[in-house]
């Protein structure tokens, strides 16, 4: 049996995943609502495979990752999230996830993706494994969000879908002056002078939906 712990904030997403993992027969399920949970029941049980939402209201799924990968380095996590490949994946690979997979997927793609990575090895969509090729063969110039850190990133996408400072402070459990700091960081970095180019940005390059 694949012991899975799946660790996402909606209860409703939680027993749909439930559902569709068990119908497989040969996987159990246990669930995390939030990042702290997650990290409690990693230390006290073992599981073969973590499927992970990257936003959690607790802590960023990248922060648990990040902190999994350091404590657990063995526990294979999927991420599963809601965001478009083009915003997270890259991140979360380069993190040490051994697979990103969108919530608008198939039932059978998720039961296949926690099969092959609970047995150690790596998953991507097809659609993203095409635009990772695609990648390859442009140029190598880096585009100018990689420069950013996560948590400048996770903050710049955030801007781009139309949240005040005020609200991403809440969101993230932060203080508005650290949320004004990380976006002077981001318009410095990306040479840009206002929100709205941050948004036109993030838009033109797929990184908000």
């Amino acid at each position: 049996m694949i012991k899975i712990l799946i660790g996402d904030d909606h209860a409703i997403v939680r027993r749909g995943l439930k559902q569709i993992v068990e119908e497989s027969h040969d996987m159990i399920v246990d669930e995390a609502k939030n990042g702290q949970e997650v990290l409690e029941k990693t230390r006290k049980n073992r599981y073969d495979i973590l499927v992970l939402d990257i936003s959690l209201p607790d802590k960023s799924g990248l922060d648990v990752l990040k902190h999994l990968k350091n404590t657990k380095p063995d526990l294979p996590i999927l991420v599963l999230s809601i965001h478009p490949e083009e915003q997270y994946a890259v991140r979360v690979l380069r993190a040490g996830a051994s697979g990103y997979l969108s919530k608008d997927s198939a039932p059978d793609e998720l039961a296949a993706a926690i099969r092959r990575v609970s047995q150690g090895r790596k998953y991507v969509s097809a659609s993203l494994a095409e635009k990772l090729a695609i990648n390859l063969d442009k140029s190598t110039e880096t585009p100018i969000h990689e420069t950013l850190s996560d948590r400048e990133f996770q903050v710049m996408c955030m801007i781009a879908s139309g949240k005040t400072v005020t609200q991403i402070a809440e969101k993230l459990f932060l203080s508005v002056k650290t949320i004004s700091t990380y976006r002077s960081r981001i318009l410095e970095k990306m040479q840009m002078q206002n929100n709205a180019e941050i948004t036109h940005y993030a838009i033109k390059n797929g990184l908000v939906d």
